[in-house]
């Protein structure tokens, strides 16, 4: 049976493979360009790619997604199946779990066909008459792209700021609403920063961050009296170092107003000012300096403060108010742990808890300020996900928080501090016959070639064989100490149900095993991050849970570049590859400090005006190391709009690998015409390009319905 089947899916991929092959692909125009760095010379035949509003590029960038309709339309039904699928698990009549803040219980639910969340709240109970806030559906009429930033309501609970962006370029137009009255105000702020806003407690003041437009960097507070012109808005602080990202908002405490600058992960800066003095000045808590980061949760008269300071792990100090930028006032609360990362942390009247990390896998710890005594919460699965949730009230003694596993659907608990009584108070609904039971998680360690043990997290269905026959989808991201943890995903049974096995390697360059995991997958260490990929799939290989056709990779953003460097290190390994809007021209990117977040990642990559950053940079990057030999079928994707990585690095990829490829593989480029980043904005629309996603790499192996 295993044989036919085998003839059978390999009779259907040849039939697919010279059908591509038939189909003329799109071949982008040679214009060399000569760059030259460190007196070292580039070509670049596709840098006018670049060009926006040039209609050669878009002729090109739709002749690609016109080609890859071509290619997959022998599984335009099956992609069409796999977004109704994956549209059918989701409950679409739906509601979060309600918190309270001030007199209000707020919450956002969903109606049947709704795309866009409703974000509503109850006045004293929720048997309260609900009110409207934000129609999220209502509100994206018009709009080809829509999101909501964020919202804060005032003090006094009748006003909201919120902010929407509807180009999906992260500037975001700012607004004032009036929840009593239901009226809009006059203000409008465009290029803001989403969800970094901040009220004064006089209800009429607000803070907010400006974006520089070109570069997408927010670098500026101002102040906006409610009434007033725009126009005429008082500029309260201006970040000098376009290294420094910034971010503003309210304590917990709502004592304060905070703005944190954060050098991409190398150096914090907190400002405060009292909310009840919007004219004030705000005051440093501690001065900027390289190497030190930190983190700070006011509580009565004191800030609790997680802080690397001789502690790369972190550790949890506390200072009073007023002596906060005397560092002989620290007091340490929590003791630097070589084995255990201190993530974040909560305070509440009478406990303190703290987001830790140990052995790549996340704990809850709650400490009983009265009793002294402290528990770690026991979740019983062998992969998972659990983190402190929203608690925005200090008075009270139960705990919010999430779990999810590779198995367990996405859920919400209500903890008692005091009584360690746990309540479930909404686990995700996956509808079309779900049963946890039918799968298995595994989680183990490879020794990668240096020597490290890197976590594996995968899940697979109980039938699934494990004799090399299953295809596998092996997912990854490892950069900017990013976790990528093994949480649920509906999305993924398409791909379970059909025998794949899903795989989260936890590669260095992220943070699952402490500070140290990502410091060893960055700058001058980052092929580490591409190293421990490919290691993984070897070992995957080798013990039979696929083989090398049958492994599929994916990864997005800078996940895509590891797709990029993967495929240059080792494109044997592997089916075929996912790459999510990546960034893969690395070099050029990095020399061109106008594009949006290019200096504020020199701690990240480098910096490849010196020439020990640009040798290093140039042997890993994927667009410059394309080579003539065979690479796997490729599905990339990217956005025309998108201000993370900007759409012509993918596109001059794709082109560079077309010129030069030496097999018949696909190779498939899809721009979203009108989105970023994120892709579709919508919760049902962004299940087709998924659907797209896996409809590739189903087709690869012989799946057409």
């Amino acid at each position: 049976m295993k044989r036919t089947c085998f003839t059978l899916i390999t009779t259907l991929t040849l039939y697919s493979m010279t059908q591509a092959q038939t189909l003329k692909a799109p071949k982008a125009a040679i214009k060399p360009k000569e760059l030259i760095t460190n007196g070292h010379k580039r070509i670049d035949n596709y840098y006018y790619l670049n060009e926006r509003e040039n209609p050669e590029v878009i002729k090109y960038l739709k002749a690609e997604n016109a080609y890859l309709d071509q290619v997959l339309a022998p599984v335009k039904g099956l992609q069409e199946k796999l977004f109704e699928e994956m549209k059918g698990r989701i409950k679409q009549q739906d509601e979060s779990v309600p918190y309270k803040e001030g007199p209000y219980y707020y919450y956002t639910r969903f109606i049947t066909g709704g795309e866009y969340p409703i974000y509503c709240r109850k006045k004293g109970s929720l048997e309260g008459i609900e009110e409207v806030m934000f129609d999220g559906n209502a509100m994206a009429k018009g709009h080809n792209y829509y999101q909501i930033g964020g919202y804060e309501v005032s003090d006094n609970d009748e006003l909201a700021i919120f902010a929407e962006d509807t180009v999906s370029r992260r500037l975001y137009t700012l607004r004032i609403k009036n929840l009593k009255t239901g009226q809009i105000y006059p203000e409008v702020i465009p290029d803001t920063e989403g969800g970094s806003f901040a009220w004064a407690t006089d209800n009429k003041t607000l803070f907010y961050i400006k974006k520089d437009p070109q570069t997408l960097l927010g670098y500026q507070v101002y102040r906006h009296v409610l009434g007033t012109d725009p126009k005429t808005d008082v500029l309260v602080y201006e970040e000098q170092d376009n290294q420094f990202y910034m971010g503003l908002g309210r304590s917990k405490s709502k004592k304060y107003i905070t703005i944190g600058s954060d050098h991409n992960g190398t150096s914090t800066e907190y400002r405060l000012l009292e909310a009840s003095n919007p004219t004030g000045e705000f005051k440093v808590f501690l001065p900027r300096e390289k190497g030190h980061e930190y983190d700070i949760v006011h509580y009565q008269n004191k800030f609790y403060v997680r802080t690397n300071w001789k502690a790369e792990n972190f550790r949890l100090m506390e200072v009073p108010e007023g002596k906060t930028t005397d560092r002989t006032a620290w007091k340490e609360v929590i003791a630097h742990r070589p084995d255990v990362y201190l993530d974040n942390m909560d305070v509440f009247v009478n406990h303190l808890v703290l987001g830790e990390r140990k052995a790549g896998l996340t704990n809850i710890r709650v400490i009983n300020q009265k009793t002294k005594t402290d528990e770690y919460l026991d979740f019983g699965e062998p992969a998972y996900v659990a983190g402190i949730g929203y608690n925005p009230d200090f008075n009270t003694n139960v705990l919010r928080y999430s779990y999810a596993s590779l198995t367990t659907p996405n859920s919400t608990f209500d903890y008692n501090m005091d009584t360690h009584e746990k309540k479930l108070m909404k686990q995700q609904e996956v509808l079309g016959g779900f049963d946890k039971n039918n799968y298995v998680s595994e989680r183990f360690y490879v020794t990668a070639r240096d020597g490290a043990q890197v976590p594996v997290s995968l899940v697979y269905r109980k039938d699934t064989p494990k004799d090399g026959s299953a295809p596998l989808l092996q997912y990854s991201y490892g950069s900017y100490g990013y976790s990528t943890d093994p949480g649920f995903g509906s999305t993924r049974l398409s791909l379970l149900d059909r025998g794949f096995i899903y795989a989260i390697s936890h590669i260095r360059g992220g943070q699952e095993m402490g500070r140290r995991w990502y410091e060893d997958g960055k700058m001058l260490k980052k092929k580490n991050t591409f190293n421990d990929f490919v290691d993984v799939s070897e070992y995957l290989i080798k013990n039979k849970y696929t083989s090398s056709d049958k492994l599929f990779a994916m990864g997005g953003s800078a996940g895509g570049l590891l797709m990029g460097a993967i495929i240059n290190q080792a494109p044997q390994l592997y089916r075929g590859v996912v790459a999510a809007v990546p960034f893969v021209d690395v070099v050029t990117t990095m020399l061109d400090e106008s594009i949006p977040l290019t200096t504020g990642e020199f701690e990240e990559w480098g910096n490849p005006k010196q020439k020990q950053y640009y040798d290093y940079m140039l042997s890993y990057s994927p667009y410059d190391n394309v080579e003539k030999k065979a690479y796997p079928n490729l599905l990339v994707t990217t956005g025309l709009h998108d201000s993370q990585v900007q759409y012509w690095e993918p596109a001059k990829w794709v082109a560079k690998l077309r010129a030069m490829k030496t097999n018949n593989n696909q190779l498939l480029l899809h721009t979203n015409m009108e989105a970023g980043h994120g892709g579709a904005s919508g919760r049902f629309q962004a299940l087709r390009e998924i659907a797209l996603e896996y409809a590739f790499m189903l087709n690869l192996v012989g799946e057409k319905q």
